[in-house]
Order: structure tokens, then C-alpha cells, then sequence
């Protein structure tokens, strides 16, 4: 009790005198000590109030660790209203000391700090000079606007401009002799065959949703900033209106818009990767994958991709069920008997995940979303796993069929006997660029395209008496 009011005084910058404490008292807690020794900085409130944003201010010389929340909490009610939590998407960072006693192990390579998504804002370190145009295709109402964009990015913004070579050649761009001196200054590329991943600065997309799934396959690394008109059929990930694209657009050349950072699955596809033989069977039953029949020499990556909605593994053209282990780890959880199952991030659980059932998570939940297609079983309900985990899935060893596997709909293959697909969580995420905010954003595309939890209202009743007592 003697050392709260000296703390409270040396955080108000007093320069009261510390009070001596015992020498035995000195030894009991060495682990904390050295902790408050080593921190340069401390907490202005108490973490569990601070809603995930902690103040942090010096630490004076001298001064003692701060009072407990329930004493700072008591003591400090206008210190309590401004550590009330406010407009944060994570949750405060927990405690790692349970009780006299227990703690957390220390792990150097534990994250410490995680930004709070409402505070994510886009910054150019250089002002952009190149810029992705993806227009849809085969859409000719899209023509005008393309030429409307290209034409204010060239000649307003003077910017150079990349286009897809087969969106450049298309008939009615060529026959446009008033597009000409703009179509003469695009810099064309062809996919798979021209690399503009390091030379791209900004991505605008003119369509629907493909639009941008399309965007992130052509960037397997890092990607640039996308922004998303609404031009398509459903427009999902799509949340500006083109017709104030101008004034959009000078909104982020300047900086400071809200973005929000949609996580990627990282996908391997390995041919040949186990020998099936009696003793894998049987320890693919334990739950275990035995070291000593995976052949490293037939194992063989034939594809590594970066996938934004999902990854789809399916009984193809079989009439017979699929069949397919799931392991998270190495260690088997569950075995997959319908007609597939979904492996989506957040924001492909508003997609294929969920139209087989799946809830719809917000993009900025860090969790990777495991969904059965019509399973055999009715108790196998959608899952969510962490997102730091690996997850593989074979064929099992009694699977009557191959199974097939695509990726956001794209190269779809056959896996067979032998065969892993191994996800994880990308560490490349889709900077997506919001309209509004990561929150309005989203629930506004809910509303406007999903038409979410849109019934008619419920009439009031007029007279205020109880319903029951006037049905008697």
C-alpha cells in the first residue's frame, strides 16, 4: 500500500522518493523484475481495457510497475472511460500470466503485435506511375468506361497504363479511330508468358468478382493495392461506383483510404508423394503419417498457387461418393465421404462455402474454413481452423475413384492414389481497397448482394395490451 501513491506520483511526474523495500523482498521476483528492467516503455492503462491499442509513455526512473486493474480501475474512473474499448476488430492482447503462478512459455518467435484492421490505411512511399487495367471480357457494355479510364489515367494523370494484349486486340477497340492515340500508348501483356509482377504500382478492376480473382492470379508474390468498380453481375468484392471514378481515383493517389487485407491460401499439389501398401492403411487408421513411406524422390510439386476464395476437391465425373483424408498437421482428423469438400479463406466463405452451408466470416478473421459438399454423414458440419495451420488431403486408401481439384474455379486437374494437396495460409494477402470502411463495406455487399436477412417487417400491433390476453 505504501508504494501505489509513489507509483501514481512518478506517472504524474512528481518527484517523490521511492520507498525502500526489504532486501529478502528483493529476490522473490526475479522473472518480473527483469522484465520491468527490460521493457523501455509501459502501458498508460491496463491491457484488458485498452481494446487492443495500448498508449504506451516513458518510463521515469525509478518508478515501480503500475497498480492492478481493479485498483486502477477504482481509483482512476476517467482513466477507465478513456481506455473503454473503441472502434477495434481485434480483441485486446491477453493476459500471459494466469493466476501467483503460471505463465505462458516465452517464444521468441511468438507474434507480440498485431495491428488493429480499423487503423490499416493505404500510404504510397512514391507517388504511382503504372497502373493494371482488367476489364471484363466478352462484355461490350464495358467498352465505354474502359476507354473513359484509360483515356483520364493517360491524358489526366499521365500514368502509364498495362492492358491485357487480348483486351487491346478487340474489334471494336480497333475500329475506334478516336481511341487510337490512347490505344497506341498501352503497354500490353500476355498471361503466363509476361512477368509485370514487380512493375505494377496500383490495380483497377472493371467487372464483377472475376475481375479480381483474376487480379490475384496474376500475382503470385506480393501484391499490389486493388481497387474494384462494380460493373459485373454480382459485385461482391466489388464496392466503388464507376461513375465517380474520377473522383475515386484522386482520393487514392492521395493516400490515406481504408484497405483491407484479404488473406490467400498457399496450395501445393505433390504427385506421387506416398506408396500404398498395407502398412500406410494401417497407419493412416492410427491418425499418423509414417516418414518412411513418403518418397522424396517420386514426390514431385507440379503446382504451387496462390488462391483468394477456395479450394474445391470433388468427385469429378465418378458417380461414386468421394472419398478423401483430411489431415491438419500430419495427423489425421476426418475422412470425407460426399460429394467433396470446400478449403476457403474468409472471403471465399461467401462464395462456394456458402452455398453448401458454410457461415460467412469477415475477411479480416485470421481462419482457414474447412466445408463438406453434400457429405454422407449429417453430422459433418463446416469447420474453422486456425489459420497458421497445414492442411493436407489425400485420397483415401479405400477411395473407389480419383478425386479432381480446382483453384478459384481455375486448372483443374485429376488427383490420384498417391497424390497430396497441401494448404496453408499465404503470408500475400490481396490489399483490397474499401469505399467506405472494412466494416460498412462488407455488410453493405451482404445487403446489396445477398440480399442478408432481408424480410418484410413485422407489423405493430395497435392496441398495446399483451397478445395473449387478447386472443382470450
Amino acid at each position: 500500500m505504501e508504494d501505489e501513491p509513489s507509483s501514481r506520483k512518478t506517472e504524474e511526474g512528481g518527484s517523490s522518493k521511492r520507498s525502500q523495500r526489504p532486501q529478502d523482498r528483493q529476490g522473490k521476483l526475479p522473472r518480473r523484475r527483469k522484465e520491468v528492467k527490460r521493457s523501455l516503455r509501459k502501458p498508460d492503462c491496463p491491457e484488458h481495457l485498452s481494446g487492443g491499442s495500448v498508449h504506451w509513455l516513458p518510463e521515469q526512473p525509478g518508478s515501480e510497475p503500475s497498480a492492478s486493474a481493479e485498483d486502477t480501475a477504482e481509483s482512476c474512473p476517467k482513466r477507465w472511460d478513456r481506455c473503454r474499448r473503441g472502434h477495434f476488430l481485434h480483441g485486446p492482447y491477453p493476459a500471459t500470466h494466469f493466476g501467483p503462478k503460471a505463465c505462458v512459455l516465452p517464444n521468441p518467435t511468438s507474434v507480440m503485435h498485431i495491428q488493429d484492421p480499423a487503423s490499416q490505411r493505404l500510404t504510397w512511399s512514391k507517388p504511382p506511375l503504372n497502373v493494371l487495367v482488367i476489364r471484363k471480357i466478352r462484355d461490350e457494355t464495358l467498352l465505354e468506361p474502359f476507354k473513359e479510364l484509360c483515356r483520364f489515367l493517360v491524358e489526366e494523370k499521365h500514368l502509364m497504363v498495362y492492358v491485357e494484349k487480348k483486351v487491346v486486340d478487340d474489334g471494336s477497340l480497333m475500329r475506334d479511330d478516336s481511341f487510337s492515340a490512347i490505344r497506341n500508348q498501352l503497354c500490353t501483356f500476355r498471361e503466363g508468358y509476361d512477368d509485370i509482377s514487380d512493375c505494377i504500382d496500383l490495380i483497377i478492376c472493371l467487372g464483377g468478382d472475376g475481375t479480381l480473382l483474376y487480379a490475384s492470379s496474376l500475382f503470385q508474390g506480393s501484391v499490389p493495392p486493388v481497387m474494384a468498380f462494380h460493373l459485373g453481375s454480382l459485385g461482391f468484392l466489388t464496392p466503388f461506383k464507376f461513375e465517380s471514378f474520377r473522383t475515386e481515383v484522386d482520393k487514392v493517389f492521395e493516400g490515406n483510404a481504408a484497405i483491407i487485407l484479404r488473406s490467400r491460401l498457399k496450395v501445393k499439389v505433390v504427385k506421387g508423394m506416398f506408396q500404398r501398401n498395407e502398412q500406410l492403411i494401417s497407419a493412416q487408421e492410427n491418425g499418423l503419417v509414417p516418414h518412411n513411406h513418403i518418397n522424396n524422390e517420386a514426390g514431385k510439386i507440379t503446382l504451387q498457387l496462390q488462391v483468394l476464395n477456395e479450394v474445391v476437391v470433388d468427385r469429378g465425373p465418378s458417380s461414386y461418393l468421394s472419398n478423401v483424408d483430411l489431415y491438419l498437421d500430419g495427423r489425421l482428423i476426418t475422412s470425407v465421404q460426399g460429394d467433396g469438400v470446400i478449403v476457403s479463406t474468409p472471403t471465399g466463405s461467401t462464395a462456394y462455402a456458402a452455398a453448401a452451408g458454410a457461415s460467412m466470416i469477415h475477411p479480416n478473421v485470421p481462419a482457414i474454413m474447412v466445408t463438406p459438399i453434400c457429405p454422407h454423414s449429417l453430422s459433418f458440419r463446416p469447420i474453422v481452423v486456425p489459420a497458421g495451420v497445414e492442411l493436407m488431403i489425400t485420397l483415401s486408401p479405400e477411395a473407389r475413384n480419383t478425386a479432381w481439384v480446382s483453384f478459384d474455379g481455375r486448372k483443374r486437374q485429376e488427383i490420384q492414389h498417391g497424390d497430396s494437396i497441401k494448404i496453408t495460409t499465404s503470408c500475400f494477402p490481396v490489399p483490397s481497397i474499401c469505399c467506405h470502411d472494412l466494416v460498412y463495406d462488407w455488410f453493405d455487399s451482404l445487403a446489396q448482394c445477398l440480399h442478408w436477412n432481408v424480410r418484410k417487417k413485422q407489423t405493430r400491433l395497435t392496441d398495446a395490451s399483451d397478445s395473449s390476453e387478447t386472443e382470450n
